[in-house]
C-alpha cells in the first residue's frame, strides 16, 4: 500500500459486492429462498465480521492456513476507522528477557490485574503468543518507536511488574491497524464495505451464516458461510455520552450471538479508563502516566499515594479510576457534576518529550479542551473504555464458541484473558493473537465441512426485510435519539464506577421502559439508500439488549471485584463469586443468569495490593 492509498482505491481494488460471491444452491434451497422472498444465497467459506486488528489477522491467518478458501471481511466502515485505531499507549508482550521478564510473569500480572476472574491456562497461552505476535508485526514493517540500538521500544504501563508495553509513539493502535490492513491487502483479502451485521443464523446446532445490510443501498441479504468469525469489537458505547470508543462500538456481534443462543460472559465487567477528557470522554492515553505524568487534586497533591502507594499513577486502571472518582466525590476535584475533574500534569516532561512520544494526546488536548499539555495540565475524568465481557469462547486454542462454525475474536470475545479488569496494553495483543487463532480455527473447520441448509438464514433475512418495511413508515427520529441519550446517562449514573442494588434496580426498570419505547419506534425515512437513521436504530436495539444483560449480571454479582465496585458489597467474595457470569436469552427475549467456574491453575487468589 502506498501513501496515496485512498478510500476510492480501496473500494476499487479490494472491495466486492454480495452479488460477486459464489452462489451454490440446490433446487430445494432455491425454492426455500424464493418462497421467503430473499433471493439467492450468496456463499463464501469464511465470513469475518469486523475489520479491526482481530478481523484482519483472522482473515490473513485463514488464507495462510488454506489459500483455497474464499475469505470475506465485512466492515461497517473503513478499516482505518476501526476501534483498534483508537488504542494509543502500546501493545503488551515479552520481547526482552534480559531484565528478568517472562511469559509467566506477564501471565501473573494479567491474572492479578483481572482480580483473579481470569482463566489462567488460556492467559498463559496468550502471554506466550503475545511476544511473538509483536515480533511478527515488526517483521511486517510496523514502524515501532526504536531504542538507540534499533530494537522495539517499550514503556512502563499500569499493573505491570516489568517494562513490556511496546509502542509507536502514542498512536500504536492506529499503526497496528494500518500494518494489519497492509498485510491483508497483500494477501488478497476481499471486503464487503459499508455492511452491517443484523443477525447470525444458527440451525440444527450449527452456524449457517449471517444476515447483512448494505448501508449504501439498503439491501438486506443472507450470506451463507461454512464458518463465521465475530470480531465486531466491544459494547461500551452503551454509555453513549461518556466513552472513549468510536460510534461504531455498539456490540453488534455480541448482541447477535446472544440472540443466537451463545452465552454473554462477564457482561457486567466494563472498564473505565482513568483519563478521558472532561467533555465527551475521548482518551488521554495511559502512556502519559507511563512516561511519568502526575495525577493532581485541587490541593496540588499526587493523591495516588493514598490508593496505590507502590505503583502510584501506574496502578491498574480500576484502582486509578476509583481513586479519581473518590477524590471528586470527597470534594478534592474541580468543577461540578459531569464537568468535575482532576488534573493530569505532564509539564515536567518537557516539550521535546511530549512532542516526540505523546503527539496524539497533545493534539487531542488542544482539540477538545483547548489545552496544550506542554504549558498546562489536562483536565481529566474516567471514561467507559473497554468490554472485558463478551461472547463466551469454549477454548483458547481455536476461539470456537459452543456453536460449531461460529468463532469469536478480540474485544467481542471472552475467553477469559482479562477477567474483571484489563491491563493497559493487553487489548492490542488480544486482538492480534486471538484474531490469528480464530482465523486458523475457522479455516480448519471450513476445510472439512459443508454448508448448512440455510433455512434459518433465509427466515431471518425475511424477518429483517419485513422489519425494515414495517419500521420505516413514519415517526420521529428525535424519540430514538432521546432514548439513546437517556440510556447513556442512566448507565453512567446507576452502573458506572460505583454501583448499589438500589441503583441497579432503578436502572433495570428504566431500561425495560426504554426497551418498550424502542419497540414501538418508527423511522421517518423509508428510502433504503444510505438510511443512516435505520442504521442507528439497529445499533440502539443492540445496545439496549446488551445494557439489560450487563445490568442483570451486575445485580447478581453481589461483591466487588476489579471494575465491578458494589458499595453495598465492598469486599471480594471468592467463596460465592469466583466464577464467570453467563447471561443467556431465549426466543422471547427473556434473559437468564448462569455461572461458570473460573479456570485456576498456578496462581491461587490472594489479596490484591499495589
Amino acid at each position: 500500500m502506498t501513501q496515496q492509498f485512498t478510500r476510492r482505491k480501496f473500494l476499487q481494488s479490494a472491495c466486492i459486492t454480495i452479488s460477486a460471491l459464489t452462489v451454490n444452491m440446490s433446487g430445494i434451497e432455491k425454492a426455500l429462498a424464493a418462497a421467503a422472498g430473499v433471493g439467492p444465497l450468496a456463499t463464501c467459506d469464511i465470513l469475518i465480521i469486523g475489520s479491526g486488528g482481530a478481523g484482519l489477522r483472522a482473515a490473513v491467518a485463514a488464507l495462510q492456513k488454506n489459500p483455497k478458501l474464499n475469505v470475506v471481511v465485512v466492515s461497517k466502515c473503513m478499516p482505518s476507522r476501526s476501534a483498534t485505531c483508537m488504542a494509543e499507549g502500546g501493545i503488551n508482550g515479552v520481547t526482552d528477557f534480559s531484565k528478568g521478564d517472562s511469559y509467566e510473569l506477564h501471565c501473573f500480572d494479567t491474572v492479578k490485574g483481572g482480580d483473579y476472574l481470569v482463566d489462567q491456562e488460556s492467559t498463559l497461552k496468550f502471554c506466550e503468543q503475545a511476544g511473538p505476535a509483536i515480533l511478527e508485526l515488526d517483521y511486517l514493517g510496523m514502524p515501532f518507536s526504536r531504542t538507540a540500538e534499533g530494537k522495539v521500544k517499550a514503556r512502563p504501563f499500569g499493573g505491570a511488574s516489568k517494562v513490556r508495553c511496546n509502542y509507536s509513539a502514542d498512536k500504536t493502535g492506529h499503526i497496528v491497524a494500518h500494518t494489519c490492513l497492509d498485510d491483508a491487502l497483500s494477501h488478497g483479502v476481499k471486503f464487503l464495505m459499508d455492511h452491517e451485521l443484523l443477525d447470525v443464523a444458527v440451525d440444527n446446532g450449527r452456524c449457517e451464516g449471517a444476515v447483512l445490510r448494505n448501508i449504501r443501498t439498503g439491501e438486506i441479504a443472507p450470506v451463507r458461510a461454512k464458518a463465521v468469525v465475530l470480531a465486531t469489537g466491544g459494547y461500551t458505547r452503551i454509555f453513549w455520552n461518556r466513552t472513549s470508543t468510536p460510534y461504531i462500538a455498539t456490540g453488534d456481534g455480541v448482541a447477535a450471538a446472544l440472540r443466537a443462543g451463545i452465552p454473554f460472559k462477564d457482561a457486567e465487567m466494563v472498564q473505565f479508563h482513568p483519563t478521558g477528557v472532561v467533555h465527551g470522554g475521548v482518551l488521554i492515553t495511559e502512556a502519559a502516566r507511563g512516561e511519568g505524568g502526575y495525577l493532581l487534586n485541587n490541593k496540588g497533591e499526587r493523591f495516588m499515594k493514598d490508593y496505590a502507594p507502590a505503583k502510584m499513577e501506574l496502578g491498574p486502571r480500576d484502582i486509578v479510576a476509583r481513586a479519581i472518582e473518590t477524590e471528586i466525590r470527597e470534594g478534592r476535584g474541580y468543577g461540578q457534576g459531569l464537568e468535575a475533574y482532576v488534573l493530569l500534569d505532564l509539564r515536567h516532561l518537557g516539550k521535546e518529550k511530549i512532542v516526540h512520544d505523546l503527539p496524539q494526546i497533545r493534539h487531542v488536548g488542544k482539540l477538545f479542551e483547548n489545552i496544550d499539555l506542554v504549558d498546562k495540565p489536562m483536565v481529566i475524568r474516567p471514561t467507559a473504555h473497554y468490554s472485558m465481557g463478551g461472547i463466551d469462547v469454549n477454548t483458547f486454542d481455536d476461539m470456537a464458541t459452543v456453536v460449531p462454525g461460529l468463532f469469536a475474536a478480540g474485544e467481542a470475545s471472552c475467553v477469559s484473558i482479562h477477567g474483571a479488569n484489563r491491563l493497559g496494553g493487553n487489548s492490542l495483543a488480544d486482538a492480534v493473537v486471538t484474531g490469528k487463532i480464530a482465523g486458523n480455527g475457522a479455516a480448519a473447520f471450513a476445510s472439512h465441512t459443508d454448508f448448512g441448509a440455510g433455512k434459518r438464514l433465509t427466515d431471518l433475512t425475511a424477518r429483517w426485510q419485513d422489519r425494515f418495511r414495517n419500521t420505516t413508515n413514519g415517526g420521529d427520529a428525535k424519540q430514538m435519539y432521546a432514548i439513546r441519550e437517556e440510556m447513556g446517562a442512566q448507565l453512567w449514573d446507576n452502573m458506572g464506577i460505583f454501583r448499589t442494588q438500589s441503583k441497579l434496580d432503578a436502572l433495570s426498570s428504566t431500561l425495560a421502559d426504554l426497551r418498550s419505547r424502542y419497540d414501538v419506534l418508527r423511522v421517518p425515512n423509508a428510502n433504503p439508500v444510505y438510511n443512516t437513521v435505520f442504521t442507528e436504530y439497529v445499533e440502539l436495539g443492540n445496545m439496549l439488549q446488551l445494557a439489560q444483560a450487563a445490568c442483570l449480571a451486575a445485580s447478581e454479582r453481589k461483591e466487588s471485584r476489579g471494575a465491578h465496585t458494589r458499595e453495598d458489597f465492598p469486599k471480594r467474595d471468592d467463596a460465592n463469586f469466583l466464577k464467570h457470569s453467563m447471561v443467556t436469552m431465549d426466543d422471547s427475549g427473556k434473559m437468564r443468569m448462569g455461572w461458570k467456574e473460573v479456570e485456576i491453575t498456578k496462581f491461587k487468589p490472594e489479596e490484591r495490593k499495589y
